[in-house]
């Protein structure tokens, strides 16, 4: 069910898509990364998206999109969701079960608002409708740091606002070996997903979202808030929402039964 991962691509109007499916269900679900989503920087990464995903895999035939390989200065989460919705059609998927995480959410919002049809149900997983505090200082810190060609200090500075004392602890050999790993995505291309998250604004419009929704957020999210989470689930007629109580953004990593409240809604 998930040996069968592969990466692969698209190319639409000249531009390269890299994708990542696995899965042998019968229903479709679209999966859509939050930011630094280069899915060419890792080798051989499909493998280990779908180890991390592999609870779908038996009801699910899913496809994992990244953005666009060379994102246009001025990119938006908008355009970013027309993109995923041109992949969508060059692929088949007519309609499908959507699963936004992050930045992912934010483009996963665009989609419901301008092509409702294509989804079954939606779930937006620690992501906002509108900017805070929080997500300006936590991107606007990642901005600074992409800038001075930093990538280390934003691999550990995502690393410090995701994750708990305990998982950091944990991993923290891996976190070290990873952020020694020269980068292979640009840094034009974070600086063009960091500007579009705070540049996302979704609020008046949530209202219009049809489709059935579940929201997902952490109590203790530190980049872009709990509060984000609760009213983003306030302005959705009839979203559900469920909080991961002492987690922050890496709540989809860290909490045991994140996949299982997706599953459970999507079934």
């Amino acid at each position: 069910m998930i040996l069968d991962a592969k990466n692969d691509t698209l190319t639409l109007d000249g531009e390269i898509f890299d994708y990542i499916t696995f899965g042998e269900g019968e229903r479709l679900l679209v999966m859509i990364p939050g930011i630094s989503d280069g899915f060419r920087t890792v080798e051989g990464i499909a493998l280990p998206v779908a180890v991390w995903a592999r609870d779908y895999a038996k009801d699910f035939r899913v496809t994992v999109f990244s953005r666009r390989r060379e994102l246009p200065e001025d990119f938006t989460v908008r355009d970013m969701a027309e993109d995923v919705c041109r992949e969508m059609d060059a692929l088949g998927i007519d309609r499908a079960c959507v699963l936004g995480v992050s930045q992912g959410g934010m483009i996963a919002e665009e989609l419901a608002l301008a092509h409702p049809g294509k989804i079954e149900k939606l779930v937006l997983a620690i992501t906002l409708g509108r900017q805070n505090d929080t997500v300006r200082a936590a991107v606007g810190h990642w901005i600074e740091l992409a800038e001075a060609e930093d990538y280390r200090g934003i691999m550990l500075d995502m690393a410090k606002l995701s994750y708990t004392k305990a998982h950091r602890l944990k991993y923290r050999t891996a976190y070290g070996l990873y952020t020694h790993i020269p980068p292979k995505e640009s840094f034009s291309r974070f600086l063009t997903e960091a500007r579009a998250c705070l540049a996302h604004d979704a609020w008046d419009r949530l209202p219009e979202i049809t489709v059935p929704t579940l929201v997902l957020g952490a109590t203790d999210d530190r980049i872009v808030s709990g509060a984000a989470s609760r009213e983003l689930a306030s302005r959705i007629p009839g979203a559900l929402l469920h909080m991961f109580e002492g987690y922050s953004h890496g709540a989809i990593d860290e909490a045991p039964d994140f996949h299982e409240w997706v599953i459970d809604f999507f079934r």
